[in-house]
C-alpha cells in the first residue's frame, strides 16, 4: 500500500518565537558540548530574529555572519561575542562538574 507522505525539512527557527524558547534551545545546545552545534544554534537564533538586523547590530556583514555561523565556520571569539550581544544573550560562567 502506497501512502503519499510529504516530508518537510526541520526548521528550528519556526519555534524560536520568544525569549523563553530561545533560552531553552540554547541551554540544550550548550549541554551537548559541541562547538559546531553552538554556531548553528546562534545562526538559527539570528535567523529567527532577522539575520540582517543581527549582522548590523554585531557590526559584521550579513554574508560574513552566515559563513561564520555555518557548521564548518571558524569565527573568531570576538565575532561570537558580538553576535551574542546583538542577540541579547549573556554568557554566564558556571563551573562544570568534574568526574570523580
Amino acid at each position: 500500500m502506497k501512502t503519499d507522505v510529504k516530508l518537510t525539512r526541520w526548521d528550528s527557527t519556526r519555534y524560536l518565537v520568544d525569549e523563553e524558547s530561545i533560552a531553552e534551545y540554547l541551554e540544550a545546545v550548550l549541554e551537548a558540548d559541541d562547538d559546531a552545534l553552538l554556531l548553528v544554534a546562534l545562526g538559527n537564533i539570528a535567523k529567527a530574529r532577522g539575520m540582517t538586523a543581527v549582522a548590523r547590530d554585531a557590526g559584521v556583514g550579513r554574508e560574513s555572519l552566515y559563513k561564520a555561523l555555518a557548521p564548518n565556520g571558524n569565527p573568531r571569539f570576538d565575532t561570537v561575542m558580538r553576535v551574542a550581544r546583538a542577540l541579547g544573550i549573556r554568557l554566564v560562567p558556571k563551573i562544570a562538574e568534574r568526574p570523580a
